[in-house]
C-alpha cells in the first residue's frame, strides 16, 4: 500500500471548524435512540429495562445570555464533553441538552446601562417596548454563545436546545408556581427582605454576597424620658435609629434588671421608646445593650415578632430616606444621612465616639451596590418540607457528590434554609401568575382569568401582579421541563431522571440544591444521581478572574492559539477533584505539545506504510514487545475508564499520556524502528500491522479529550483494510472475537460514535510488565549516568552489564538492540563481574557500567568529577556546621530532619565522586 500524506504541521485551524461541521450534519450528537442518529437503535440491549439503565443523560448549567462565555464555562462545557463523549463510545444512549439562562436582574441590568448611555430609562420605553429591547439583546448574546460553545466542541443535540423564558419552560414555571400556592407552599406577605436599590428589586439570601469592608462603629447616648440619666449603645448604621422601637437587654443581665420597661427619648425625634428583655442579645457583647429596628435589620425583624414591636421603614425603594424621619433627612442616601446625623448628634450632646472596624456588608451579586434590609411585600416559597425531601434523598444515597466532601455543604444547607423570597421588581422574567381584583380577591391560576370567582367582575377590572418571579425559579427546573414537563413526553420518559450534573461550587445553593427539591416535588425523583462539583478557573496567584483585575482569558482566544484540543486536555488534565485550577496562556501549552505529539507520531506511523501490505494479526504473531504494548494500553484504558465512572479527569488525562507518550511512543515505536531497520519484509508488515491496530485504538482512547485532532487522524486510517483483515483473523480464530490480546473493533466510521477501548484479562501480562519495567530502568538508568558525567549525548558509547541469572533483567539479553538504540549504545559486553576502569549503577537483577575506553575523554570526565565533589564537599560542611550549632536545638523537629537527609543526600554525592575519581586515576 501507499503512504497515508499528512500535513507536517499540526494545524488545527485547517480541521475544527470541518469535524464539527460534520459530526453536527450528521446526527452525532442526537442520542442512539433517534431515528435521525446515525447509530439509531444501537445501545447495547433492546429490552425496555436496559434500554433505561444504559441511558447517559446530561443537562449543561445554562449560561446567561448577559455577555459571552469565560474560562470558567470553558472548563465546566469540557469536563461535561468528555464524560458524554466517553459514555457515547461505551454505548450508551447519550443525550447532552443544551441551553442558555434569561438571567433577570443580570440582562436586565445590561438592557439599561445601554439605555442609559442613550439618555433613556426602561420607564421612558415604558414595559412592552423595554422587553423588546431585552429581546434583541437577548439573540445578540445568545448567537456568540452558541458560537463559542460549537468552536469548543460541545457535542450538544442542538435539535433540543431550550431557553428559561422559551414557551415551553414558561409554562412550566406558571404550572410549578400554581402547584405550590395549591399544596399551601407559596404566598405572599410582608416581611423583611433583601433590597438592592440599584436594581429596585428584593434578593434571595444567596444572591446577597458579604464583602469585609472599612467601616466604623458608632456609639450613641440615649437619654431616660423621665430624665434620669442616659445609656449607651452602639451601631454601625446610626442613620437607622429613626426607626428604632425599642432597646434591648438580656433577662439574665443583673445589671439592667431593675430598668426593664423604662421609657428612653429617641434622640432628634421627641419619640419615646422601651428598654425590653431579650434572650438574643449578647451580654459580653459591648454595653450589653441593642437598640432593636424592626425594619432594618434581620435579627431585629424576629425580636420585633416576639415582642409585637411597631415596624417603622425609613427607606424609599431606590434607597434614599423617606417621610418617615425628619424633613431636613428626607431624599438623602444612607451615607449622607449618616453624616448628617452624627452632626446633630454631636451638635445635642449624645455623641459619644466612633470606632473604625471592618465588617461584613452585603452587596448585590449582580451590580455590587449595598444591600437593604427593606420592608416590602413579597412571594415565598415555603422551602422546609422539600428541603426535609432533599436530605432524606441524600441520606437514602439517591444522589452522591464528587468530591464528596461537599455534602457537609448541602447538609448545613438545607438544614438551615429559610423561605425563599421569589418575586423580583423587574420587567424581564416570567410574570407571576398572579391578579389581584377589587373585591380584594387573588387568584393564582394556570391560565389568564376571566373573571374573578369572588364576585363575578370581568378580566379588565383584574390586575396581574406586576413582578416577575427570580431567575433561578425557573433554573431549578431545568432537568425535567427541558425535557418536556409537564407534559408526558418521550424525552422525559428516556432520559429523566438525568445520569450527571457537572457544575462549580459556587452555585451549590443557588441551584444544584433547589433543583434536588423541584424534582422530588413535582416529578417524585431526584433529577440526578452523580453531581460532580468542579472548582473555580483561577490566574496562577490564585485570583479569581475578573473583568476589574484585567486577568481574564477567553477561551476563542485559547483556541485561536492553540486549538480546542489543547485547551480541553490541559483543562481536563488540571482538574483534580476539590481544587481551583490556576492557569495562564501559557499553561495551554501542555495541551498543545501532545496534540503535537499525536500528530507527529500519527504521521510517522502513516509515512512508513510505503510499500507494505497489512495481514491479519492473531496472539501468536505477537512478539514479548507487543505484549508488553499491549499491557500497558490495558493498564491505560482501566485506569481511564474507572476514573471517568468517578470523574477524576486528571487521573484519566494522566493515564492517557503517560501511555501514549511515553510509553507507546517514546518506548514502542521507537523500538519497532529496528523492525523496519533490520527485518525481513514479512516482518515489517507484521510489525505496520500490529502498530497501525494499536494507532487504531490508542486514538479511540484519547477521543473524549482531543476529539478533533483524534477524528481527523482517524478518518486517514486504513480502516476498511483495518477491519477486513480483523475479520480475516477471527473467521480462522473464532476465539479473538473477546478473550483474545487483540480482540478490537470492526467498528468503520467516525471516531466520534466508535467504541471505547474495553480492558480484556489476556492483555494484562504481569510478568512481561515486570521484564520490561527492567529494562526501561537500565535504559533510564544509563541514561541518567551520562548526564552525570556531562558525556556528549550523540556520543555512542561502550558499556558492560552483568545480569543476574533467572532475573526479569534477562529481558536485557534479547533486546540488547532495543537498549543500546534508546541509550545510545555503540556496542554492550555481557560479564560476570565489574570491568576494571568503569563506572557504574545498579538496578533490580542488573549492574551497568560505562567503560572508560577510547570512547570517553577521561581528563575531561576528572576534571568534571573534581569539581562537582569539591562543591558537594562544601555543601555537605555548611549542612553539617548547621546541625552542629543551635539549629539542632531550637527549629522544629520536621526542619532538623530535613536537614540530615539534606545532609546524607551530599554525603552520598560525596561518596559516588570519590569513587568515580579514585576509577579514573587507576
Amino acid at each position: 500500500m501507499k503512504a497515508i500524506e499528512m500535513e507536517k504541521a499540526y494545524d488545527p485551524k485547517t480541521f475544527e471548524d470541518r469535524i464539527y461541521g460534520e459530526w453536527e450534519s450528521k446526527g452525532y450528537f442526537k442520542p442512539a435512540s433517534d431515528e435521525a442518529s446515525p447509530v439509531h437503535g444501537q445501545y447495547k440491549c433492546q429490552c425496555e429495562s436496559c434500554k433505561k439503565t444504559d441511558t447517559y443523560a446530561v443537562v449543561i448549567p445554562p449560561p446567561n445570555v448577559t455577555g459571552v462565555l469565560h474560562m470558567g464555562h470553558g472548563l465546566n462545557n469540557t469536563l461535561q464533553d468528555i464524560v458524554v463523549r466517553y459514555h457515547r463510545m461505551r454505548g450508551d444512549n447519550t443525550l447532552w441538552v443544551t441551553g442558555t439562562d434569561h438571567a433577570g436582574i443580570a440582562t436586565q441590568n445590561v438592557v439599561e446601562r445601554k439605555l442609559k448611555a442613550e439618555g433613556l430609562s426602561r420607564n421612558d420605553l415604558g414595559r412592552e417596548k423595554f422587553l423588546e429591547r431585552t429581546w434583541q439583546v437577548k439573540e445578540e448574546h445568545h448567537n456568540i454563545i452558541v458560537k463559542q460553545q460549537k468552536k469548543l466542541g460541545n457535542s450538544t443535540d442542538w435539535d433540543r436546545e431550550r431557553f428559561t423564558y422559551d414557551e415551553g419552560l414558561s409554562g412550566a414555571v406558571r404550572d410549578v408556581f400554581v402547584t405550590l400556592y395549591e399544596r399551601g407552599l407559596m404566598y405572599k406577605g410582608k416581611r423583611l427582605v433583601n433590597w438592592c436599590p440599584r436594581c429596585g428589586t428584593a434578593l434571595a439570601d444567596d444572591e446577597v454576597d458579604h464583602e469585609d469592608t472599612q467601616g466604623a462603629m458608632y456609639h450613641l447616648y440615649y437619654e431616660y424620658a423621665d430624665g434620669s440619666g442616659k445609656i449607651e449603645v452602639a451601631t454601625t448604621r446610626p442613620e437607622t435609629f429613626f426607626g428604632d422601637t425599642a432597646v434591648a437587654v438580656n433577662p439574665k443581665d443583673e445589671r439592667y434588671k431593675t430598668i426593664v420597661g423604662k421609657m428612653l427619648k429617641l434622640p432628634l425625634t421627641g419619640k419615646e421608646i422601651p428598654i425590653i428583655a431579650d434572650e438574643y442579645v449578647d451580654m459580653e457583647f459591648g454595653t450589653g445593650m441593642v437598640k432593636i429596628t424592626p425594619a432594618h435589620d434581620p435579627n431585629d425583624w424576629e425580636v420585633g415578632k416576639r415582642h409585637n414591636l411597631e415596624v417603622i421603614n425609613l427607606l424609599t425603594p431606590d434607597g434614599r430616606m423617606n417621610e418617615n424621619v425628619p424633613e431636613k433627612y428626607r431624599g438623602l442616601k444612607p451615607e449622607a444621612a449618616r453624616k448628617l446625623v452624627i452632626e446633630d448628634l454631636t451638635e445635642a450632646g449624645l455623641f459619644k465616639e466612633e470606632e473604625k472596624m471592618v465588617h461584613s456588608v452585603g452587596k448585590c451579586y449582580r451590580c455590587k451596590t449595598v444591600v437593604e434590609p427593606y420592608l416590602s411585600d413579597q412571594w415565598f416559597v415555603k422551602m422546609k418540607p422539600m428541603a426535609d425531601k432533599a436530605l432524606a434523598a441524600w441520606k437514602a444515597g439517591e444522589i452522591q457528590f464528587f468530591p464528596h466532601k461537599w455534602e457537609n455543604t448541602y447538609e448545613q444547607w438545607l438544614v438551615n434554609i429559610r423561605d425563599w423570597c421569589v418575586s423580583r421588581q423587574i420587567w424581564w422574567g416570567h410574570r407571576i401568575p398572579a391578579w389581584y381584583c377589587e373585591c380584594g380577591e387573588t387568584i393564582v391560576s394556570r391560565t389568564d382569568p376571566t373573571c374573578c370567582p369572588k364576585c363575578g367582575a370581568g378580566a379588565e377590572k383584574l390586575k396581574q401582579d406586576p413582578d416577575v418571579l427570580d431567575t433561578w425559579f425557573s433554573s431549578w427546573l431545568w432537568p425535567f421541563s427541558t425535557l418536556g414537563w409537564p407534559e408526558k413526553t418521550a424525552d422525559l420518559e428516556k432520559f429523566y431522571p438525568t445520569t450527571a450534573l457537572v457544575t462549580a461550587y459556587d452555585i451549590i445553593f443557588f441551584w444544584v440544591a433547589r433543583m434536588i427539591m423541584a424534582g422530588l416535588e413535582f416529578t417524585g425523583k431526584a433529577p440526578f444521581h452523580d453531581i460532580y462539583i468542579h472548582g473555580l478557573v483561577r490566574d496562577k496567584q490564585g485570583r479569581k478572574m475578573s473583568k476589574s483585575l484585567g486577568n481574564g482569558m477567553d477561551p476563542l482566544e485559547i483556541i485561536d492559539m492553540y486549538g480546542a484540543d489543547a485547551l480541553k486536555f490541559t483543562l481536563g488534565f488540571m482538574c483534580a477533584q476539590g481544587q481551583d485550577i490556576l492557569i495562564d496562556k501559557d499553561s495551554f501549552k501542555l495541551g498543545s505539545r501532545f496534540c503535537n505529539k499525536v500528530w507527529n507520531a500519527s504521521r510517522y506511523i502513516m509515512g512508513n506504510l510505503e510499500g507494505r501490505t497489512l495481514i491479519p494479526i492473531t496472539d501468536a504473531d505477537l512478539t514479548e514487545l507487543d505484549k508488553w504494548i499491549y499491557s500497558r494500553l490495558d493498564n491505560a484504558t482501566r485506569i481511564a475508564r474507572e476514573a471517568l465512572e468517578s470523574y477524576r479527569y486528571n487521573d484519566a488525562a494522566s493515564a492517557m499520556m503517560e501511555y501514549f507518550w511515553n510509553e507507546y511512543c517514546d518506548w514502542y515505536v521507537e523500538a519497532t524502528k529496528l523492525s523496519f531497520k533490520n527485518g525481513d519484509e514479512h516482518e515489517k508488515d507484521r510489525v505496520v500491522s500490529v502498530i497501525l491496530n494499536l494507532l487504531e485504538e490508542n486514538l479511540r482512547l484519547l477521543h473524549p479529550y482531543l476529539p478533533f485532532v483524534t477524528e481527523e487522524i482517524y478518518a486517514k486510517l486504513p480502516l476498511a483494510e483495518l477491519v477486513e483483515n480483523r475479520k480475516k483473523a477471527a473467521s480462522c480464530h473464532p476465539e479473538l472475537v473477546s478473550g483474545s490480546i487483540i480482540t478490537t473493533s470492526l467498528y468503520n466510521g467516525m471516531i466520534i460514535n466508535a467504541p471505547f477501548p474495553e480492558p480484556g484479562d489476556a492483555r494484562k501480562n504481569d510478568a512481561v510488565t515486570k521484564r520490561f519495567d527492567v529494562l526501561k530502568d537500565l535504559v533510564g538508568k544509563v541514561r541518567a549516568l551520562r548526564v552525570e558525567c556531562g558525556i556528549d549525548p550523540a556520543l555512542k558509547i561502550n558499556i558492560a552489564l552483568k545480569i543476574e541469572k533467572g532475573s526479569d533483567a534477562e529481558v536485557c539479553i534479547p533486546y540488547a538492540d532495543m537498549v543500546k538504540l534508546l541509550s545510545g549504545i555503540a556496542n554492550i559486553d555481557f560479564v560476570d563481574a565489574k570491568p576494571a576502569s568503569s563506572i557504574g549503577t545498579v538496578g533490580v537483577g542488573f549492574e551497568a557500567f560505562i567503560l572508560l575506553d577510547e570512547s570517553i575523554n577521561k581528563e575531561q570526565l576528572l576534571t568534571r568529577f573534581q569539581k562537582t565533589l569539591e562543591e558537594h564537599k562544601k555543601y555537605a560542611e555548611r549542612s553539617q556546621n548547621k546541625l552542629n550549632g543551635n539549629f539542632a536545638v531550637h527549629a522544629p523537629k520536621e526542619q532538623v530532619e530535613a536537614e540530615k537527609a539534606k545532609l546524607q543526600e551530599e554525603l552520598n554525592v560525596v561518596e559516588k565522586m570519590t569513587s568515580y575519581i579514585e576509577e579514573l586515576q587507576k
